[in-house]
């Protein structure tokens, strides 16, 4: 299981430090000019103090500005770094996520679809990437949640498909659904920052998890325990 953490992207160089070190390199600047200015002033027509004070002022309060861009940037990454650590618990849990989309594995597909109220019919389609149907069949009709797992022909290849249920009352009316996939975390990743999960090939942020569910371990037959 692989775990891709936005640790990385500390050691790269942060904005906030680039434009320190360029402040750095212009202040150095600022002062060799005014140094040989001062050097070679009239003296019976000195330089005006207030210009450069004005300008070691606009230093100070660029350098005010960057040091606090830095101490955002350190909370930012202290924050995803956090982040990062509690999305570690959901390794090899099942999670369960409000999308249609479930990814294929070892031949299955796994759903939770849900019924507002009862239907008198309740047919489920799976879809391929390209909108192909490759299953066609009738679900449960009772209100509530209940768990479709498609077991693929085999020989279907492995990938991401959608399941889309079509329920009617028994007056014609349309009933409400909602359709969950589920599978276990395999591993973790990062996007712009953000912790996402890897279900069976889908990512998924850690913010749209409905509900995880500890992965059932499957009992030695007592004949195998010596």
């Amino acid at each position: 299981m692989d775990v891709t953490a936005a640790a990385g992207a500390a050691g790269a160089t942060s904005e906030a430090s680039k434009s320190s070190t360029k402040l750095a390199d212009d202040f150095d600047n600022f002062l060799a000019l005014l140094t040989t200015q001062l050097q070679y002033q009239d003296p019976l027509d000195p330089m005006d103090s207030s210009q450069f004070t004005e300008q070691l002022v606009s230093f100070t309060q660029v350098e005010q500005s960057i040091a606090t861009n830095k101490n955002l940037e350190n909370l930012i990454s202290q924050t995803q770094t956090a982040a990062i650590s509690d999305a570690v618990n959901y390794l090899g849990t099942e999670i369960t996520v409000e999308t249609d989309r479930a990814g294929l594995r070892d031949g299955k597909a796994k759903w939770e679809y849900g019924l507002q109220t009862s239907s008198e019919e309740t047919k489920l389609i799976v879809q391929d990437a390209k909108g192909e149907i490759v299953y066609e069949g009738y679900g449960e009709t009772k209100a509530g949640l209940h768990e479709f797992i498609w077991d693929a022909p085999e020989g279907t290849p492995d990938g991401i498909y959608k399941l889309t249920l079509k329920a009617e009352s028994a007056n014609g009316s349309e009933v409400q659904t909602a359709v969950y996939s589920k599978g276990v975390v395999e591993s973790i990743e990062t996007l712009n920052g953000q912790p996402h999960l890897s279900v069976n090939g889908i990512l998924t942020p850690t913010t749209e998890v409905q509900a995880v569910n500890a992965v059932k371990k499957t009992e030695p037959d007592a004949e195998d325990v010596s």
